[in-house]
């Protein structure tokens, strides 16, 4: 098993116009579990995109109708949009590099010192922009999904000027909704293999045109509602099918049903853990980082669907957008928590031998989750 690589250090991260002195907690995870880097200072995967700060609330019965409020119990707050990832696949033990504007007020503040120094995503690439303010999600959970309502500014910086040379990662991260950036053409000329998904359409076109950017996509992560809207097709099966024409490797994902791939002619599918969800926000970027975990180990296609499934799965038990994403040591734990019948658990068994010795016995407690207010 390789030898994790080592968590970003805060106290190196530079300081200065941009980029602000390090404060706050040591990484919650301690041994952050198998990287499968090669070795060197090279990342496991890095990304690009826009970080927001999440307001989840949760135990809603419904929406409120017009004129009305709903009282609640349940409010986490954590790194959302593109933090959602980088933040499950740094507990997976991925060395992950991460490149974002972030806002010069207290949310900014807050964002970058999670994301650094509790859960040790490389943030060289990043930035502090000052007058610029965090963009602000709330999410609504529901017991059978979530509404978000967004605030956000326009930023007067293009999205790909943070990286002007992309740093050597095994994988990079990219969405479609927007051509595939220079950046990510770069590093797949040199061997990245790049992950793609892209976000809900708010015009509702699902323009075909968004598809042409496959060519230049190895691994599609599309949800069944989006890949069924851009493919024209009655259902999931059907969407799968005209995806894998496009691109090597597709998973649409099903939510509480599972979700279904295609790869080199291969077909699998996989039920989702069978848990009560509290709140599914980011569980599509937890499968995500679970797929690319699962695909750098080599593992079967059904496998990779399996383990992408479970730390999604586990994920939703928390009110924690970004930081309800499992460590090893919740994964470890929830073998043995009779959570789940044992005839279920037997199709994770595969992944009992990579779990980090150190890991076991640590328990869910061992990382941080989202709290009400911001400390």
């Amino acid at each position: 098993m390789t030898a994790p690589g080592a968590p970003v250090d805060a106290s190196v991260l530079p300081s200065g116009p941009g980029r602000p002195a390090p404060l706050g907690p040591p990484d919650p995870c301690g041994e952050r579990g198998p990287g499968v880097g090669t070795g060197g200072g090279d990342l496991d995967v890095f990304l690009t995109g826009r970080v927001f700060m999440d307001m989840i609330f949760t135990g809603l019965p419904g929406l409120p109708p017009p004129g009305t409020e709903l009282v609640t119990d349940g409010l986490g707050s954590a790194p959302g949009g593109i933090a959602n990832i980088a933040v499950a696949m740094s507990r997976l033990g991925l060395r992950t590099g991460l490149a974002a504007a972030f806002g010069d007020d207290m949310f900014g503040a807050y964002l970058w010192r999670t994301l650094a120094e509790q859960e040790s995503v490389n943030l060289e690439s990043s930035l502090r922009v000052p007058g610029w303010p965090t963009p602000v999600t709330v999410s609504l959970a529901t017991d059978a999904d979530r509404s978000m309502v967004t605030y956000t500014r326009p930023l007067d910086l293009p999205a790909d000027s943070l990286v002007a040379e992309p740093p050597p990662a095994r994988t990079c991260f990219v969405d479609i909704d927007r051509p595939v950036p220079a950046w990510a053409l770069t590093a797949r000329a040199n061997g990245s293999l790049v992950f793609a998904d892209l976000g809900w359409d708010p015009t509702e076109t699902w323009s075909s045109h968004v598809l042409d950017r496959l060519d230049d996509v190895d691994v599609f992560l599309p949800n069944a509602v989006e890949a069924m809207a851009y493919t024209r097709a009655s259902t999931p099966e059907a969407a799968l099918d005209a995806l894998a024409e496009r691109v090597g490797t597709v998973v649409v994902k099903l939510g509480p049903k599972g979700a279904i791939a295609a790869s080199g002619g291969e077909r699998a599918a996989a039920t989702a853990l069978p848990v009560r969800a509290l709140d599914p926000t980011g569980a599509g970027d937890v499968f995500a980082a679970g797929f690319v975990f699962a695909t750098l180990k080599e593992w079967p296609l059904e496998q990779r669907l399996d383990f992408a499934n479970l730390v999604a799965g586990l994920s939703v038990r928390h009110r924690s957008g970004s930081l309800g994403a499992p460590c090893w040591g919740e994964i470890a734990a929830f073998g043995e928590s009779g959570e789940v019948p044992a005839a279920d658990l037997e199709r994770y068994a595969f992944v009992v031998p990579h779990i980090p010795e150190a890991e076991i016995g640590r328990g869910p407690d061992s990382v941080t989750r989202a709290e009400p207010t911001l400390r």
